[in-house]
């Protein structure tokens, strides 16, 4: 018997099977083979057609079936997982209205901006735990003012997972995390937020139904059991969107526990229960997903670093080395510091943590005379272990307790030097685990049923290693200091031209 695992990313479909007893993942595919496709009409915009992403999940469930020889009958349960903040507008009759904006697209920035200004900064802060920005219910906004008619034929709204969820079941619903992280979920009130509906002058009508992220939330349909090849009447045991879900994946549930990635972004995303927060402009605070209202109030705070992975690949590819594994050789071979070579790995954009500033990466204290490829291999793990170093030390300013930090193995966190610069920094073990997005998916349904410490028992055979700190930092943090002090010459230069300007 098992559950099957569905996990909706931007660039591709990903579907995987476990087996209940075990947790063991028996397959694992990809859909298509080439990236999705994202339609950019104007700069800065990001849709893409949702009836593409039950195409390949249509395939990608056939296609792993037809490679394990797995029988419909014998799937239990479905975990969905899914790219944040997208927005999906159905009519009455559940056609699609428009293409989906999905997570990177950038055209709300200034609505949302009003919208926290408007409503006011400190209710913001208190009741959504996060400005309006660019997230759902400024994608929503946005709509009303320039597709208003569109927008008067909108019956439901939908996040990407609910989409797919209400394609599987016909039923249209969410859950509070999902609400959340699309700026909805008013966290001092326990509801939806009356203010945020009003100023956007958004019928309350329009929102999903409210259903819990672990448990029963709707059965597969007739028509889609055979659109898809899953049995009718299997039911939907978990929805979430990708960066809790990973969280999940990862045991991560309680105040104190830290989840990391360092793929192409860096991602920091840490459990609290504490609903005061400092840092709503560089830090989200969406309800996790074993959040119940009146009874749980876990919040996943997330940081996220552009300039981390695509850093180091930009170097692969162009710094004349046949792997990633040269390069962490070489990185091996340099003292800590990088004899002086500092590189800051903000070349991905605007850095939310940074204020919104692009200032590029940067290379400084160059010394064509010493320096080689494996100082500048080195120098570029080290800056962007200390740009999560210094993310974290914002998170702890925001009341984040740090009591564990696990990572996937796909990532950054796999490589030695990186893992033991950010271990030794925060003098905090990493624990390192096999697992994905679409495995932790499939392995949450255990959850409603058997508990979380069976789901813990599946974890327990993809723990891979620990990276313990260093018992002396000195010199760790002597090049940090000598970074952050590079850093903040940077950020003051930029503060200054705005105020020459």
């Amino acid at each position: 018997m098992y559950y099957l695992g569905i996990d909706i990313g931007s660039s591709s479909i990903k579907v995987s099977l476990v087996e209940i007893d075990s947790g063991k993942c028996i397959g694992l595919v990809k859909q298509p083979e080439k990236e999705m496709s994202i339609f950019a009409a104007q700069k800065g915009w990001a849709e893409q057609n949702p009836e593409d992403w039950w195409f390949h999940i249509c395939n990608g469930i056939e296609k792993i079936k037809r490679s394990h020889d797995v029988s419909e009958i014998n799937i239990k349960g479905i975990g969905i997982a899914y790219q944040m903040h997208g927005l999906v507008i159905v009519d009455q009759q559940g056609n699609l209205l428009r293409k989906s904006i999905i997570w990177c697209d950038s055209r709300a920035v200034d609505i949302g901006n009003k919208a926290y200004k408007a409503i006011g900064e400190s209710y913001c802060d208190s009741h959504l735990l996060n400005s309006p920005a660019n997230f759902t219910a400024s994608k929503l906004g946005w709509i009303k003012e320039n597709e208003p008619d569109i927008y008067n034929k909108i019956y439901k709204i939908m996040l990407p997972g609910d989409y797919i969820a209400f394609r599987l079941t016909g039923a249209i619903n969410s859950t509070v995390s999902g609400l959340s992280e699309g700026v909805f979920w008013d966290f001092k009130q326990d509801e939806i937020s009356k203010v945020l509906l009003k100023h956007y002058d958004i019928d309350e009508h329009l929102i999903p139904d409210l259903v819990e992220s672990l448990g029963e939330q709707a059965l597969v349909s007739k028509k889609a059991a055979q659109e898809s090849g899953l049995l009718e009447g299997t039911p939907i045991l978990y929805r979430a969107g990708d960066q809790p879900n990973n969280a999940l994946s990862l045991n991560v549930f309680q105040p104190g526990e830290v989840a990391v990635t360092g793929g192409t972004s860096g991602v920091v995303y840490a459990i609290s229960s504490n609903p005061s927060v400092k840092e709503t402009y560089r830090i989200n605070n969406f309800a996790h997903v074993n959040y119940k209202k009146e009874t749980i109030k876990n919040i996943g705070k997330l940081l996220c670093i552009n300039g981390t992975g695509i850093q180091y690949r930009w170097l692969l590819e162009n710094l004349e080395v046949d792997s990633y594994d040269e390069m962490n050789t070489l990185a091996k071979e340099v003292m800590v510091g990088s004899d002086g070579l500092c590189i800051l790995p903000f070349g991905n954009g605007a850095e939310r943590m940074l204020y919104n500033k692009n200032i590029g990466t940067r290379i400084v204290n160059l010394d064509l005379n010493r320096h080689k490829k494996g100082h500048i291999c080195r120098a570029a793990l080290e800056g962007i272990a200390f740009s999560f170093v210094y993310g974290m030390e914002i998170m702890k300013a925001d009341g984040v307790e740090i009591k564990c930090i696990r990572a996937g193995n796909d990532n950054l966190f796999q490589t030695d030097v990186f893992s033991n610069i950010v271990a030794t920094m925060l003098r905090q073990e990493i624990e390192l685990y096999n697992t994905t997005g679409a495995i932790g998916a499939a392995r949450a349904c255990t959850i409603p049923k058997n508990g979380y410490d069976a789901f813990r028992a599946y974890l327990e055979h993809d723990r891979i290693k620990s990276f313990i700190p260093t018992e002396d930092k000195t010199a760790y943090q002597i090049a940090y200091k000598h970074w952050k002090k590079e850093l903040e010459l940077i950020l003051n230069t930029y503060k200054n031209d705005n105020t020459r300007r």
